[in-house]
């Protein structure tokens, strides 16, 4: 009943959007949304336990918006932990206010407090998400962002029969803040998830789930739109569909030259919609989603499914399981990334930077330091250029935009303190890593073009890791295993149609440059998405000037900015 009534309501929606298309001109609308924060017992798994919802939604509200259109997005908390929202992959020009993620761009919205995150979507258009930005609250508040293109202009691929979201999460039979607080209390990673779910729910290859599975129906011969989003906290995820190949024709909402794959991969924060073609014969087909890990640490191995039945199939029929890559397998994650590419068409160009104005090369580093209320004495921190991120008592962005001092430092270095054999034999020790009073954060000048790139290092584990620039689409012009050569490895760089993303792997013992222009002014994250790595310091952020006047500089804040 719950499903029908998602697709009914979603049904109705497109039927609205493509009426509106047809009957009425261009014209940029205001769409308002209402998120209540509240606590809502919630069973799978064979538990029953209270999570932190919107509107008591698991997973949350799909927002719905056109290329164009302002978002009007109240958020009161009825919740007892303080809340922000991040809209993952909104550009925000001018506009960190709207950004979410707390005490970067804004104190928390506390306990029976409101804020409306007010901003506009220009020059967007596809999957994006929004989640929880404090604390490891993400795990059960997120939720789809659909933004549908302007009236009048098609897709650059098939138009759909329909389309479907998926989010990809992970679920904890125990409360996830208690986790977290008993993981740093022994100075250890907290407990792993109990399990991996699409759309909320785990599939009947988990206990106690056969009710807790997500199903869409296709028609046979037509071809659907699967807007896919990996909103799991730590684990990086295989998704396929049995017996049937995925098109991809766009990754965090930007178009991309199609591609036919068994199965794709896909990291915390990424976005991929795929088209699917219902040509197979009529039954029941299972949609799996499964991690990959090829760094030697444990994870969540086990696998979500939800189901594809073709129209007029019975329940009765077992479905067909499709066959996930290996969890570890780096050749498929390598071959699956190098063929995403850019569009690049005259209406969706890939606006390269081909000249730099500054050049960062940044090492992600893992550690253990000292820490005498740890029942260890010892805890893991991670680093970037061996400097853990202190999160601020306020928002960064109101301190720039007044000017406060002592709040944070402008003297993060471009480079790396010590040079080293970065991907060689494993090292236990840290090489000092710094954990200032103060955050320290990189300053950008307005329209300077930035290349950075992030190294994976060998100090206790070589890993995966994908990192979120706020603020900012970049694109990937490089990727490689093992040591970045500067005077070899730019040679390679594709620089006419690499991908343009806002979240991005660093695969395990290598390296990812990306380029971006630093034309959006303010304070903007950027952050490992595995909230474990995130919560140890693995985070920093960039200061981007303002412009040369009041157009090209940041904002005045709103009115109801919460305060700390």
């Amino acid at each position: 009943m719950e499903r029908r009534n998602v697709i009914d309501w979603t049904i109705r929606f497109l039927v609205v959007f493509l009426v509106a298309s047809l009957s009425t001109p261009a014209r940029a609308e205001v769409k308002k949304y209402q998120f209540d924060i509240q606590v809502k017992n919630v069973s799978r798994l064979c538990h029953s336990k209270p999570i932190v919802t919107v509107n008591g939604m698991f997973p949350g509200p799909t927002i719905y918006v056109r290329e164009g259109d302002r978002l009007l997005i109240n958020v009161t908390n009825h919740a007892q932990y303080n809340m922000s929202i991040h809209w993952h992959g909104m550009k925000q020009y001018r506009n960190g206010w709207a950004d979410g993620p707390a005490y970067i761009t804004q104190c928390p919205v506390q306990t029976g407090q409101s804020y409306t995150y007010d901003y506009n979507v220009t020059g967007q258009r596809g999957t994006l998400w929004w989640h929880a930005h404090i604390f490891w609250l993400r795990a059960t508040v997120y939720g789809a962002i659909v933004i549908m293109p302007k009236i009048g202009v098609p897709y650059p691929f098939p138009q759909p029969a329909f389309e479907f979201n998926l989010v990809l999460g992970e679920w904890w039979n125990d409360d996830v803040e208690e986790i977290v607080k008993q993981g740093n209390k022994l100075g250890l990673p907290p407990k792993m998830s109990d399990a991996h779910t699409i759309n909320g729910k785990p599939g009947p290859l988990y206990p106690c789930s056969e009710k807790h599975t997500y199903a869409i129906e296709v028609e046979q011969g037509k071809t659907y739109l699967l807007r896919i989003i990996n909103a799991a906290l730590n684990d990086e995820l295989f998704f396929a569909i049995a017996n049937h190949m995925l098109t991809v024709v766009e990754v965090d909402a930007v178009y991309t030259k199609p591609f036919s794959t068994e199965a794709i991969l896909i990291a915390p924060g990424q976005t991929t919609n795929v088209l699917v073609r219902a040509n197979q014969a009529s039954g029941r087909y299972f949609m799996a989603a499964g991690p990959f890990m090829d760094a030697p640490l444990s994870i969540d191995n086990n696998t979500a499914t939800s189901i594809l039945q073709y129209k007029g199939t019975p329940k009765t029929l077992i479905p067909k399981i499709p066959k996930l890559p290996l969890l570890n397998d780096t050749t498929f994650a390598l071959t699956y990334n190098s063929k995403i590419r850019s569009l690049d068409s005259r209406n969706f160009p890939a606006n390269v930077p081909l000249k730099v104005d500054r050049h960062l090369f940044y090492t992600i580093g893992l550690g253990i330091n000292p820490c005498p209320n740890c029942q260890n004495g010892t805890k893991l921190s991670a680093s970037l250029n061996n400097i853990t991120f202190i999160m601020p008592k306020i928002g960064l962005l109101q301190a720039h935009y007044y000017n406060l001092k002592g709040v944070f430092t402008t003297d993060f270095p471009d480079n790396p303190p010590t040079p080293f054999n970065y991907t060689g034999a494993p090292l236990t020790a840290n090489l000092g890593t710094v954990q200032s009073s103060e955050p320290r954060v990189s300053k950008l000048a307005f329209n300077s073009t930035v290349e950075l790139v992030l190294q994976d290092t060998n100090l206790l584990s070589v890993e995966s890791h994908p990192f979120h620039l706020h603020g900012y689409n970049f694109f990937v012009v490089g990727t490689g295993i093992g040591n970045f050569d500067r005077k070899k490895d730019p040679a390679k760089f594709n620089l006419v149609d690499p991908p343009e993303r806002n979240t991005v792997g660093v695969p395990t013992g290598g390296w990812t440059a990306i380029r971006f222009r630093a034309d959006n002014p303010g304070v903007w994250f950027m952050h490992c998405h595995l909230e474990l790595h995130t919560g140890w310091g693995l985070k920093t952020a960039f200061v981007v000037e303002n412009g040369p006047d009041s157009d090209h500089s940041v904002l005045p804040p709103p009115k109801d900015l919460p305060h700390c």
